[in-house]
């Protein structure tokens, strides 16, 4: 972080009553994570990916080295993956990252993107922005993705029960991002989070595997039988289910949990199977189950209320298989020398960016759907960018092997510290596909609204 950061404003409501007051907020945020404010309005006629193009073209032209971009859309949302734009169109979310990722002086950087919903109560943005601000003043010594969760759980509990989502925040970034690294001397400094997730209880895992036409799973089952030994998790194991069997396995462990009679501090699911876009699996009978059923399904826990929830999916989330980035030399010289670049300088194409969601209305709803947030304390993380193929050969999925052997080597530690270990490796990898001879590049996604620490080992 030691290059020029750079922040984006886009404001596509039309000066409803709060907005002033985002946009005040945002302006202190910047100032004091020492942000280069490139404030800028948006105007009816002009489009979110209008006014990314326009502030590439400015980073692009920028002489000095830039550490970081963070874009804040101040608007509508719809389901997930969408925004409604200043010209009442919807836009996708991965096209305005894609956008930005054509950036030439932000390749291998952290692009952070904040969405705040209708700021019409001083709830829905201020709040968070303030103890975002608040927190990262004080605690310089926290990665962002450990002071977010801090936030989500601040928040959280000025929320009203109804009507409200809690924020969230979705990463794939490979390293610790810390927005301030020195602390302003007329503040006292605040210590290593103490809100913690007590795992002094019963943790418990399910692993739901197909293994059909799925060779290496057993593998997999063999690393994750390891690690959750080396946890202290008691896990049970499901071969083989059809979608129907996938619902009935979520709904006979959650009953299990409710009829237990000790404490319960955390619960672990595995799925393991073919996958397609959007979140939904592939029973071994060729059906497709949502994994959006799943995670509704054990939020509805009573012996869980309060307590973390971690899905692991390691399965394919579409069929494309992402070629990865270079840098891209302007000059014939440079274009000619990067022939000789090692393939290590080749990042996936998805990698280093934040999606950080604090809009908790539903305000727009696409087809009249409410955007699919989590409900509180769940993490989950996909072996693959959305749209993507997820990597797996006789000696397992890269995800799970990587994801057991990261874990086992330190499992004292915060579970998204390593997690954003594990990403980093995958990301270094060069894979082959069965049915492609070019070497393609991965990325795992995390997703979370977990409220404190969470490390699997005390």
């Amino acid at each position: 972080m030691s290059g020029t950061r750079v922040a984006l404003t886009l404001c596509a409501l039309g000066g409803q009553a709060g907005e002033d007051r985002a946009v005040a907020a945002l302006e202190a945020m910047y100032q004091a994570f020492g942000f280069k404010n490139c404030l800028r309005g948006v105007v009816k006629a002009k489009s979110f990916q209008e006014e990314l193009a326009h502030f590439r073209e400015l980073l692009d032209a920028h002489r000095r080295p830039i550490s970081c971009a963070l874009v804040v859309f101040i608007a509508h949302s719809g389901c997930q993956g969408w925004l409604l734009g200043p010209d009442g169109r919807e836009v996708q979310e991965k096209d305005l990252v894609g956008e930005l990722n054509l950036c030439q002086a932000l390749w291998g950087k952290a692009k952070v993107f904040l969405l705040l919903g209708s700021p019409n109560t001083d709830l829905e943005s201020n709040a968070f922005l303030s103890i975002l601000t608040d927190l990262c003043r004080h605690s310089p010594h926290w990665h962002l993705l450990e002071v977010l969760t801090q936030v989500i759980g601040k928040v959280t509990q000025e929320m009203p029960t109804i009507g409200y989502k809690c924020p969230i925040f979705q990463s794939s970034l490979r390293g610790a991002l810390y927005f301030r690294r020195t602390r302003s001397h007329d503040l006292e400094p605040s210590p290593i989070p103490q809100e913690v997730y007590d795992m002094s209880g019963k943790k418990v895992a399910l692993i739901l595997c197909v293994t059909q036409d799925r060779f290496g799973a057993e593998q997999d089952l063999k690393a994750l039988k390891r690690l959750f030994q080396t946890l202290g998790f008691k896990s049970i194991l499901k071969m083989n289910p059809t979608a129907q069997d996938f619902r009935k396995a979520l709904v006979k462990f959650r009953e299990r949990l409710d009829a237990c009679r000790t404490t319960v501090s955390c619960a672990l699911i595995v799925l393991m199977a073919h996958g397609e876009s959007e979140g939904r699996l592939l029973g071994a009978d060729g059906q497709m189950v949502e994994v959006e059923e799943m995670v509704k399904e054990l939020s509805t826990c009573q012996v869980l209320q309060g307590k973390a929830k971690v899905f692991l999916l390691q399965g394919c989330r579409g069929g494309n298989r992402d070629p990865g980035m270079r840098p891209r030399p302007l000059s014939w010289l440079g274009r000619w020398l990067q022939h000789w670049l090692p393939r290590s300088s080749t990042i996936p194409s998805h990698a280093d960016i934040l999606w950080v969601y604090a809009n908790m209305q539903d305000v727009f709803s696409r087809e009249n759907f409410p955007r699919n947030l989590d409900p509180v304390d769940i993490l989950r993380v996909y072996s693959a960018a959305e749209g993507y193929v997820a990597y797996r050969d006789e000696n397992g999925s890269d995800f799970i092997q990587t994801l057991v052997e990261v874990i086992i080597a330190d499992p004292h530690r915060d579970l998204l510290e390593l997690l954003t270990e594990v990403n980093r490796k995958l990301c270094e990898m060069d894979v082959l596909g069965p049915d492609c001879d070019e070497i393609r590049k991965m990325n795992l996604e995390i997703r979370s609204s977990l409220r404190k620490r969470l490390c699997l080992k005390v």
